[in-house]
């Protein structure tokens, strides 16, 4: 009965923070129906292609998704579910939603450009170039961190020495050929929807029956390869929808995605119901187990270790680089934008309650979040010994891979983009109007190997090395995403004052948990037991903590004029 209160509690709670507080940003920063988006003005075919509401919504929540709602909060309840509890509702409606909000919405009246577009308007060409850097540092996390974890849901212990496909197949074997069927499906859809005009509903109702029938070909035959097989192919996927149209592979796969994964939520909600009633499972949690656990003292650790489930800067980039050069319609971004983020804090409260249905055998150590996730939710309807246990298991961790291939496809899109903003002096849209070597840094071609590369080969080390930092500079990023938005209302003047108590906190909170990170890493060095993943941290939290306080400082100088003006 816990469980059901928990959710039904975020779940009204969430809602009326959509009507309430969405609508009245709206209002403040002037959203308007009858404004030309840039995806109708600047219409190109490739990344400029306007999407229904309901085509952009499923690619934009299957792509902030990611791992993390599922990972953060199952890590973070070792505080106790009372405090994961607050911030997934606090944070969704007051920080993470008004960053995602934001975002888009700037983003959409700077003609579809970056946040670096966003911070030059406001405080020049110089925070926009370190912007851009601290971006393309947290997408090098994104990238290697994802691939990763979707190379760890394609794998079996025993593929090592086997290729190719699988009768009886185990839960991650069905995951990857659901994987691979899913990919040409969604090519399929976008093929028929864009160029022989078949409408929107007709072509979701058959590309969910398509579904249906990759995934019983799934449950049935699966596909193997090795660890460093699927990671070179997953570099050679996400390189590929990096730089076809949006059409063909990145809008109809998110959007199919996301049935699966609205669906994954439906049936975590229906578990949970179910459970209430026959008491197949208990929820275990203690409300709350202290100040310092395991994962650090609750400040700044909570607040950085649930990440996406709250507040994730990621969100910024994916709101200012694909899906604002999709909106159709300004009325859609508080839908898309605000709602998507919303509907994450709630996939964050389910993660927290499917943990605490197998909380003992979780904390007895053994199990990863996205295990712990599935199996705490297939719990709700049987015995692990069952055959629906075993589908749903199946199902959901096929659902967290989903999630973290969008993210992977669209994370790697968005370096595309911001790679090429580095190099580009102003006047100049693309690479082709670029000189020297700049024409070949800026090319699309050379700036997706580039950063998928660099991801790939990080990937295939040590994912604790990297995840060690991916929190803390994903939220250092959305603290800078909040400010570069906040400036440019200031500039146009727009309220902005809802930012700053959100923009301070996660930068206090993102910077202190770098600098504790830098000391601990310089003493391990001192005591010469440093291993590679320790310099890199040490170096990495480093750069990223000086590249955010000259951001702060030159954020500073505009809000003082903005002051003064007022």
């Amino acid at each position: 009965m816990t469980a059901l209160l928990i959710i039904l509690a975020a779940i009204v709670l969430l809602v009326i923070g959509y009507f309430t507080y969405g609508s009245y940003l709206a209002k403040q920063w002037g959203v308007d129906p009858n404004k030309k988006t840039p995806a109708i003005e600047m219409e190109d075919g490739v990344d400029y292609v306007a999407a229904p509401a309901a085509v952009l919504m499923g690619h934009h929540f299957s792509s902030i998704a990611g791992a993390g709602p599922i990972n953060g909060p199952i890590q973070a309840a070792v505080f106790g579910w009372v405090p994961v509890f607050l911030w997934c509702i606090i944070g969704g409606i007051f920080f993470g939603g008004l960053q995602d909000f934001g975002s888009l919405f700037a983003s959409v009246r700077h003609g579809g450009k970056s946040v670096g577009e966003i911070i030059q308007s406001s405080m020049g060409k110089k925070a926009k170039k370190l912007f851009v850097i601290f971006a393309l540092l947290v997408l090098m996390l994104v990238i290697a961190s994802f691939v990763n974890v979707v190379a760890g849901t394609f794998l079996t212990a025993a593929d090592a020495g086997q290729v190719g496909f699988v009768a009886n197949p185990t839960g991650n074997q069905t995951t990857a050929m659901i994987s691979l069927l899913f990919i040409v499906l969604a090519i399929i859809y976008g093929y028929v929807t864009n160029k022989l005009g078949v409408k929107t509903v007709p072509a979701t109702i058959a590309g969910i029956i398509g579904i249906v029938i990759i995934t019983i070909i799934g449950l049935n035959f699966g596909f193997a390869m090795s660890r460093t097989a699927w990671i070179i192919f997953i570099g050679a996927y996400i390189s590929i929808a990096s730089l076809v149209p949006v059409w063909i592979l990145l809008q109809p796969r998110d959007y199919l995605s996301s049935f699966l994964l609205y669906g994954m939520i439906a049936l975590a909600v229906i578990g949970i119901i179910l459970t209430a009633i026959t008491g197949n499972a208990t929820f275990s949690i203690p409300a709350f187990t202290g100040w310092e656990t395991k994962v650090g003292t609750m400040f700044p650790a909570l607040f950085i270790t649930v990440a996406c489930g709250a507040c994730s800067g990621f969100h910024s980039l994916i709101a200012t680089g694909t899906s604002s050069k999709q909106l159709d319609n300004e009325k859609n971004a508080k839908f898309i934008g605000y709602g998507s983020m919303l509907i994450e804090s709630a996939l964050g409260i389910i993660s927290l309650i499917a943990v605490g249905m197998i909380w003992e055998k979780y904390s007895a150590g053994g199990l990863t979040p996205p295990a712990a996730f599935a199996s705490g939710i297939a719990t709700m309807f049987g015995a692990d010994t069952t055959t629906v246990y075993a589908t749903i298991y199946a199902l959901l961790t096929l659902a967290v891979s989903v999630f973290a291939l969008t993210s992977l496809d669209t994370g790697t899109r968005l370096s595309r983009f911001m790679f090429a903003e580095l190099f580009l002096k102003e006047g100049e849209e693309s690479w082709k109007d670029a000189k020297g070597i700049r024409k070949l840094l800026a090319n699309p071609l050379f700036a997706t190997l580039f950063m998928v590369v660099i991801g790939c080969i990080l990937g295939g080390l040590s994912l604790s090395q990297i995840w060690g930092l991916f929190g803390a500079a994903n939220q250092l990023l959305a603290g800078i995403a909040l400010m570069a938005v906040a400036a440019w209302l200031g500039e146009v003047g727009k309220n902005n004052k809802m930012f700053f108590i959100p923009m301070a906190f996660m930068l206090v909170a993102t910077i202190t948990s770098l600098v504790l990170t830098v000391t601990k890493k310089i003493a391990l060095v001192a005591a010469g037991g440093a291993a590679w993943g320790d310099w890199f941290q040490m170096l990495f939290a480093a750069a990223m903590v000086i590249l955010a306080v000259i951001l702060v400082v030159e954020s500073i100088g505009v809000f003082k004029k903005q002051m003064k003006k007022n």
